[in-house]
């Protein structure tokens, strides 16, 4: 049973001090479904590991400790990470890559507890030992990285804007100028639309589907964040809203670490650099359908 809560506060042996004696070390074993074990009669894309031992890790020792995982996520982005309101299913490429994680590290799905922070509270979260990684379209920054690490990246897109299907006014983020923009509350497209453009006002949210409502009501004229993220509010209803012209910066998302923790950091860049049939199934099947094109990174040395 999947678990999940919310916080509104606040090849492998080639990766040193790892040692993998698993045949099952999270890469594919067959099949393009995602999610992990099973889906829709598929083979799985990767299987649980045994005997796994990550040394000089803290993030891994304490996960042993309590026999579980518990990731940061978010819970209203399409395609990303996404928390169905009626079933608290989880779903979404960020989501799968946690999962991929956790499975490559020895927990099976039940042993994951899922936990929606805002973007503001992430790197407080992660410095708490709140959670022992976030998976949620985490730009890597440096600013960021004063406070905690990363692993990754595994996806890059770029800042856009989403209007209205009908509002022909936005073409770019040189049009916003005596217009509304929203965003999240902490997020690095809000700062650079406040820094760098020049819009009427920006007001914040916790969500971006707190945004997308704004958006519809006619109360704001543009939501700005990563195209990847506006894109799957633009498959839900494409007759409603539309991407407003060309990303206009680059985001390079990262799985958020532990300060210090290198055995953790190392161990996931193998698993990125080592997984590319994985990470191609899982793209293909939540973001290549809302018309998104990508390549797998290359991580950070």
């Amino acid at each position: 049973m999947r678990k999940s809560r919310i916080l509104t506060g606040i090849g492998l042996a080639a990766v040193a001090m790892i040692t993998l004696s698993a045949c099952n070390s999270g890469s594919p074993s067959a099949g393009s479904g995602g999610g992990g074990e099973q889906t829709g009669g598929d083979e799985a894309l990767w299987e649980v590991a045994t005997e796994v031992d990550l040394e000089g890790s803290p993030t891994y020792d304490r996960m042993v400790e309590r026999d579980g995982v518990i990731v940061g996520v978010k819970n209203d982005q399409p395609g990303l990470g996404y928390e169905d309101a009626a079933t608290s299913e989880r779903t979404g490429f960020d989501v799968d890559i946690a999962r991929w994680i956790a499975a490559s590290l020895g927990f099976d799905e039940d042993q994951i507890e899922y936990v929606t922070i805002p973007s503001a509270n992430r790197e407080q979260a992660l410095v708490n030992g709140d959670i022992d990684y976030y998976v949620g379209t985490y730009s890597i920054t440096d600013a960021r990285k004063q406070q905690i690490d990363f692993a990754g990246p595994y996806f890059i897109t770029g800042q856009g804007l989403l209007v209205a299907a009908d509002d022909d006014s936005i073409t770019g983020p040189d049009d916003l100028e005596g217009k509304i923009v929203c965003s999240v509350t902490g997020s690095t497209p809000l700062q650079r639309i406040r820094d760098e453009y020049n819009p009427g006002d920006a007001v914040e949210y916790d969500t971006y589907s707190q945004c997308v409502e704004q958006l519809k009501a006619g109360s704001v004229d543009a939501i700005t964040t990563d195209e990847a993220i506006l894109a799957g509010y633009v498959a839900l209803e494409p007759d409603v809203l539309k991407i407003a012209g060309e990303p206009f910066s680059e985001e390079r998302y990262g799985v958020g670490l532990e300060k210090g923790d290198t055995a953790m950091k190392d161990y996931i860049n193998a698993l990125f650099t080592d997984g590319g049939d994985v990470w191609t199934a899982l793209f293909e099947q939540h973001l290549a359908p809302a018309g998104i094109e990508a390549e797998q990174p290359d991580v950070e040395q």
